[in-house]
């Protein structure tokens, strides 16, 4: 098991659709585009970062989140609580949001493999399993193989997540999903993703991000009491 430092900062009061964790990364990656890379994912020649992202955006039942991870020398949480002060306001597409209330948290969260139950999540938003060759592979399956690709999709992308964090896993990842199939837009594309549930042996923390643009909110995880 590892201790993550996670910093979560939310504006309850702003309501968001869950499609503007986009413009909400645009948003404070430009605003604070001098002060650290891990905001919006960019060398400064413009290019892709393409490790696991430390800093995430989300909105969550209408509430914009942000949340920071420390990972290393990327000081995700930290960040979060050094600029919180720092937050006056949001621009959504033109529209200004004055912050009246903003909330933060900083803990401690545990990661990795738990062998004495499993724990079941939910995709508090859609989960983008698959790049564009595994799509095309999962249309061409029967029904009944769906589930196992979706399976292994999922195991992928966990092992995936604890190599971004750090965490070295001991022992064969457990992951059962219970999904349904979804369209969303993503970069003015319309791509499939997933919504429901997971049960893994695993310990996550809640609203961490699981697959592909987990910066831009996707893929974010809560668990099911």
């Amino acid at each position: 098991m590892k201790s993550l430092q996670i910093t979560t900062i939310q504006f309850p009061e702003i309501q968001l659709p869950t499609s503007a964790a986009h413009q909400l990364r645009g948003f404070f990656g430009n605003l604070f585009k001098e002060k650290s890379t891990l905001l919006h994912n960019h060398y400064d020649d413009g290019k892709s970062i393409y490790d696991y992202p430390v800093v995430q955006y989300k909105v969550i039942d209408k509430i914009p989140i942000l949340l920071g991870i420390n990972v290393e020398e990327k000081l995700g949480a930290n960040l979060l609580a050094e600029l919180f002060l720092k937050i006056k306001h949001l621009d959504i597409k033109g529209t200004k949001y004055e912050i009246l209330n903003k909330n933060i948290q900083s803990s401690h969260k545990n990661i990795g493999i738990d062998d004495n139950e499993l724990h079941e999540y939910e995709f508090k938003t859609l989960w983008m399993a698959l790049n564009q060759d595994k799509h095309k592979e999962y249309l061409h399956l029967e029904e009944h193989e769906k589930k196992k690709f979706l399976d292994k999709a999922l195991t992928n992308n966990l092992v995936s997540l604890c190599k971004g964090v750090g965490y070295t896993i001991p022992k064969t990842i457990i992951a059962k999903t219970k999904l349904i199939e979804k369209q969303t837009l993503f970069k003015d594309q319309e791509m499939m993703a997933f919504a429901g549930t997971f049960v893994c042996n695993m310990q996550l923390p809640n609203l961490i991000g699981i697959g592909k643009s987990v910066s831009r909110g996707f893929g974010t995880v809560l668990r099911e009491v």
